[in-house]
């Protein structure tokens, strides 16, 4: 199993030009096909031009093109310094959570990018990342704004709880994992003394099945301390690199809901998250 179309969210925002390097990187390590998608919210744009008058529409229309014109170089100038061929680009037109979702259904990994709240253009509509996620049904290698990221996947932490999620994260995963130095399944739960056999032993025998040598660990629950701030401190101490986790989330109303651990990854992540749902 590997890794062949990989799809990279472009944007305006400074973080992009990280993204498009990771991927690329990713891209020659797999022999992939690299699309560049760029994706936009032109609300924030728009309120630039605020009258309804042919004028004004025509400049904001130009430089709307500018932008995105921008962007295409510096993608394009990007994969000519890499040196990988495989490569292209897209500017679908239309809401860009929808048309971001569509495209996001015929790659085998997206690379994504942690929304920045400093960073207006990083925004593209509410909660993108999440609802990318769970609604694209493709797994997403996010990465955090505020740090430099090389390639990931030397030290990989599976955060496990034998859901559904959490095992076509794994599966999702493997090409990753098949290629780290050290992967650790791990989970944070309070102790119990009587319990049976820790759920995480299993998958760590089926990940060896796949050539892939995983330890096992139990991480105390911390009082006080979420479950993803477990992970995400554990991560630190140990100097991992990758998380792979499941995401969680449904619709209430007409807003997007996610689980806890998944809510704390995309506001607090500190290294690179690999997530499926």
């Amino acid at each position: 199993m590997s890794y062949k179309t990989l799809l990279v969210h472009i944007d305006d925002s400074r973080h992009t030009s990280i993204r498009i390097a990771l991927a690329l990187d990713l891209a020659r390590r797999w022999d992939a096909h690299l699309i560049g998608l760029y994706a936009v919210s032109t609300d924030t744009f728009r309120r630039s031009f605020p009258h309804e008058n042919r004028a004004s529409f025509a400049a904001f229309e130009a430089q709307l093109a500018e932008r995105q014109q921008s962007a295409h170089d510096a993608f394009l100038a990007a994969a000519e310094r890499s040196g990988h061929r495989s490569i292209e680009w897209r500017a679908p037109r239309g809401p860009a959570l929808e048309v971001a979702t569509l495209h996001a259904r015929h790659a085998d990994l997206l690379i994504l990018g942690q929304d920045d709240p400093r960073d207006a253009d990083s925004y593209v509509a509410p909660k993108f990342v999440g609802s990318l996620v769970l609604d694209a049904g493709r797994p997403a290698l996010v990465i955090p704004h505020a740090a430099t990221v090389n390639s990931p996947g030397e030290n990989i932490l599976v955060a496990w709880d034998g859901s559904r999620e959490a095992a076509r994260a794994v599966a999702d995963a493997l090409p990753l994992l098949k290629a780290a130095r050290y992967v650790s399944v791990d989970i944070v739960r309070r102790a119990e003394p009587h319990s049976e056999a820790p759920v995480g032993i299993d998958v760590a025998a089926w990940l060896d099945s796949h050539g892939v040598n995983a330890s096992f660990s139990l991480t105390p629950h911390r009082p006080g301390t979420r479950t993803g701030a477990s992970l995400l401190a554990r991560a630190s101490d140990l100097h991992f690199d990758l998380i792979v986790m499941g995401a969680y989330g449904h619709s209430r109303a007409r807003e997007r809901v996610f689980g806890g651990v998944t809510q704390t990854m995309l506001e607090s992540m500190t290294i690179p998250v690999l997530m499926s749902h």
